[in-house]
């Protein structure tokens, strides 16, 4: 399947998925389990946005960072500069947060709401470059739907 049409029959079934009478880690937890069974990466989870740092929420994968701070890592750089953050090789951003020494590439996704950031996607891979601007472009349009 190529990846535009997986993307399409992914954001159909997480249109489904989403519920917005209920609160936002509910549909965090489905969303990141939906992407996770679709997509296969080491880790696809979200970062909530709680005081001045980024908590843990829900994900799926190996054992993680629980906050991260502004600035710090793709994550935190995702969420200082509102814009989503394509690594092809992890070990080579500065301030990389090194949760899992299997993490190659990464892509961070802010979640914006009244223009400002409430939570981030993050999305790791054991291979090196495995995201482009097409993955940029579904999950911005995937997390827009929270």
């Amino acid at each position: 399947m190529e990846k535009a049409e997986k993307y399409s029959t992914l954001i159909k079934e997480a249109e489904s998925l989403i519920d917005k009478s209920v609160d936002d880690i509910a549909n965090m937890a489905n969303l990141s389990r939906l992407l996770h069974d679709h997509l296969h990466h080491h880790w696809i989870g979200f970062y909530r946005v709680v005081g001045d740092k980024l908590q843990l929420g829900p994900y799926n994968g190996p054992i993680a960072c629980t906050s991260i701070v502004k600035g710090k890592g793709v994550c935190g750089h995702s969420w200082l500069h509102k814009k989503t953050y394509i690594v092809d090789d992890v070990h080579q951003f500065d301030g990389h947060i090194a949760c899992s020494p299997l993490t190659n590439s990464e892509i961070v996704v802010p979640c914006i709401r009244n223009n400002e950031i409430y939570a981030v996607l993050d999305i790791d891979s054991t291979h090196f470059g495995m995201f482009d601007g097409d993955d940029q472009y579904y999950l911005e349009k995937i997390v827009a739907l929270l």
